[in-house]
């Protein structure tokens, strides 16, 4: 008896601490994971009855709380919404949050670390709880051209733009976007309603393009990563020539690789990789990688920022690339093919780095926390991520881009803006065939920066389904992404 009484209370006692254990798991140490959970909706519906802090551009409100009448006692507000919308991201009662509605929950509602003496003495003085505010970096002029571009052309696809030498993020623009205000009102059917056929919508408007989603295939705005590396190990110099045949047929593969215009890069038996890149040919490039080691392509991309975690704080799908099995996998790869896949956040960075003379900023995205009482609770300083290229490669590099776009006859000419001097490269991405062996839509870019002697900006464009056969292959590979890459840039040197 007295064994299995020891045996029970034993059961018992290991049981107490398991549950003690599990409660104090639960109420300390996952306490803020549970509470900022975007899932977790009694944290959504508490939060309506505190007036929610504001997000900011430039100082003015872009999302803010409105009181009501009814039981809950504010409901969110984006004006304007659309434009911005996978900045802020939503705040509802059903669907949860996402963009920095999620990203800087504690802050907005008012429950941040921070925060917690000013709570203790607003609950001492009767003060109502308020959330502090949240200031963007992003650049307003910089933010309405990119969305007014993409969509004036309706494109599908995504705009960021980064101030090179401090890493703030001026415009962060994912189209087609939505509107906010449709998932952040209080009746509850209607919200479903929205948030369903939004979902259901094919061109998934929820998808931040700009960070996230599927990625893209770089084509040929990787071939700066390519020359990086070149350069940066002492093989190259813009100089430098390559066999310049109109096809390569690559090593142990029955592949075969041709330039964009199915020609010779330039004229004669050779070409440079000046014009490599001023043309953005493919077989120069390919030739180059292959001489390099297998994985010196991969480790410089890593050195930009591919294949690293990234929070600005929105959480940001890493770019990706692999490295590759054999030559042909090389040459297709070193030409933005193949398995590597990048964010326009992540194109955006190569080009700040280059701009930056070889040094790359970590992206930031918010600038500075306000609370209620217009104190800075909390400020984020620029800081450095890494030095990926010498300052003698980003000049080589730069000297290349520039004379893309100066040059009449270079691709990215089309950037070209009076009186300022502008680096640019183009790009285009091949995505397959269809069932009838035509081409699928090519995914096109151009990223660059400007003015080059003191640069204010830095910018990744990409469009989806917008060149190759439905383009019938004239024009569409770098004519329309670069149209709305100059319009960001002069928005932002307007002044």
């Amino acid at each position: 008896m007295n064994k299995q009484m020891k045996f029970l209370s034993r059961t018992v006692f290991a049981m107490f601490l398991v549950l003690f254990f599990s409660v104090t798991l639960i109420q300390f140490v996952n306490a803020d994971e549970l509470r900022n959970n975007p899932l977790n909706q009694r944290t959504i519906k508490n939060s309506y009855k505190v007036e929610r802090g504001s997000i900011l551009v430039g100082g003015n409100p872009i999302a803010y709380s409105t009181p009501t009448s009814d039981t809950f006692r504010f409901f969110r507000q984006y004006d304007p919404g659309t434009p911005y919308a996978h900045v802020t991201g939503y705040f509802s009662r059903q669907q949860g949050m996402t963009g920095l509605e999620a990203a800087m929950n504690q802050e907005l509602s008012g429950n941040a670390n921070a925060q917690f003496f000013t709570r203790i003495m607003n609950t001492l003085n009767g003060v109502k709880p308020q959330g502090s505010s949240i200031d963007t970096t992003i650049d307003a002029r910089a933010q309405q051209a990119a969305y007014d571009a993409m969509m004036e052309f309706d494109f599908q696809g995504a705009v960021v733009a980064i101030e090179p030498d401090t890493g703030r993020i001026l415009a962060l623009v994912s189209t087609p976007s939505y509107d906010p205000n449709l998932l952040s009102t209080n009746n509850d059917a209607e919200i479903i309603a929205n948030y369903n056929a939004l979902t259901e919508d094919e061109l998934q408007p929820l998808v931040n393009r700009a960070i996230a989603g599927d990625l893209y295939h770089p084509g040929s705005v990787y071939k700066l990563v390519t020359s990086a590396a070149a350069i940066e190990n002492g093989d190259v110099t813009p100089e430098t020539e390559f066999e310049n045949p109109a096809s390569l047929q690559l090593p142990q593969s029955s592949a075969v690789m041709r330039n964009s215009d199915q020609q010779t890069c330039g004229s004669g038996s050779k070409a440079t990789l000046e014009t490599a890149i001023m043309y953005s040919c493919n077989i120069p490039i390919a030739e180059m990688a292959m001489e390099m080691d297998r994985d010196e392509v991969p480790k410089m991309a890593r050195a930009f920022g591919f294949d690293q975690d990234l929070s600005i704080p929105l959480e940001v799908t890493p770019s990706t690339a692999p490295q590759p099995l054999d030559q042909a996998q090389v040459a297709l790869s070193s030409i933005g093919q193949l398995d590597v896949r990048t964010t326009p956040l992540q194109v955006a960075m190569v080009s700040a780095a280059i701009a930056n003379g070889g040094t790359l900023m970590t992206p930031l995205l918010v600038e500075s926390i306000i609370a209620p009482d217009l104190r800075i609770e909390a400020s984020f300083d620029p800081s450095e991520m890494g030095k990926p290229i010498s300052k003698n490669t980003a000049e080589a590099l730069t000297s290349m881009m520039e004379k893309g776009v100066s040059d009449p006859t270079g691709f990215a000419h089309l950037s070209a803006i009076d009186g300022v001097r502008v680096a640019g490269k183009t790009g285009t991405a091949q995505n397959g065939i269809d069932a009838n062996g035509n081409d699928l839509p090519y995914t096109l870019w151009y990223t660059g920066f400007a003015p080059v002697d003191d640069p204010k900006i830095a910018i990744a464009v990409v469009i989806e389904n917008g060149g190759g056969t439905a383009f019938e292959n004239q024009g569409g590979s770098y004519e329309l992404p670069t149209a709305v890459g100059k319009r960001v840039m002069e928005a932002v040197l307007s002044e």
